[in-house]
């Protein structure tokens, strides 16, 4: 039989309302990722910010200092909003932020494989960038940083999606580093959610002491696909549940319970 080409079947691929990662190749991603509409969105962004940067600018070195700094503080604040913001409860118990709670994040985590809720919507995604960045590049020098600084994040907002396309994929990364990360990110998503919130640099993990290597180091969270938002949770504030239209899971679709697995073994 010969080998599917990557192009080849990508309807398959499709649950309904996203790309299934964990029914993809790596060349299927690469097709895919370099063709979705966020990610051009963000394509055409990172052009547009670099050239307001060399508009506003006076000297091309004095633009670029922004760079080193956006790269180091911008690992720290998605730490943060990961931990505090994205897996903290305060959004899902109000009406009015729940449905936000909800696409960017705990639909997610109910089903880490589908490729339209792993990536944010860019109506939540751009501001954020522009927040935490354009005001480092505007201290740093006026206009022209704050516009390479936006640059500069959106470029690192590519890196970091396509790292963690792969950390769902059903691919096993050669490079040793990409491996580990993967396997940090796993963890993440299918042991325990309150730790190993980085995608490529854990440094903040290991810094706030959330950081853990395997699977032995802690027990397994009950709430690792739900985020605490369980069924008690969802009786006392339904909008999340009423948005999707079903109960919160407990475990990913086609998972098998333990009895399930010993009466088939």
């Amino acid at each position: 039989m010969s080998k599917s080409k990557p192009w080849q079947n990508m309807s398959s691929l499709r649950t309904g309302r996203s790309f299934d990662l964990g029914k993809m190749s790596l060349p299927q991603l690469w097709i895919a990722y370099l063709t979705y509409p966020t990610i051009l969105l963000y394509f055409v962004l990172i052009v547009a910010a670099a050239f307001g940067a060399l508009h506003f600018s006076h000297s091309l070195l004095t633009t670029l200092i922004p760079v080193p700094v956006v790269i180091v503080v911008y690992p720290l604040a998605w730490y943060m909003i990961h931990r505090f913001i994205l897996h903290g409860r305060w959004l899902y118990r109000n009406h009015w932020t729940a449905s936000l709670w909800k696409r960017i994040h705990f639909d997610h985590h109910q089903d880490p494989h589908l490729l339209d809720v792993l990536f944010g919507s860019p109506l939540n995604t751009v501001p954020t960038m522009g927040i935490i960045t354009m005001p480092i590049g505007y201290l740093i020098c006026g206009w022209s940083g704050a516009f390479c600084a936006l640059s500069t994040a959106l470029v690192m907002t590519c890196i970091y999606e396509f790292f963690h396309c792969i950390q769902h994929l059903a691919y096993k990364p050669r490079w040793k580093w990409v491996a580990r990360i993967k396997q940090l990110h796993v963890l993440h998503h299918f042991h325990d959610e309150n730790g190993n919130y980085g995608i490529t640099n854990y440094v903040p993990d290991r810094f706030f002491g959330s950081f853990y290597r395997e699977a032995r180091d802690r027990a397994r969270s009950q709430h690792v696909f739900n985020l605490g938002y369980d069924l008690d949770e969802a009786k006392r504030y339904p909008w999340v549940m009423n948005l999707t239209g079903a109960p919160p899971k407990d475990r990913p679709d086609g998972a098998r319970s333990s009895s399930d697995n010993s009466r088939t073994a």
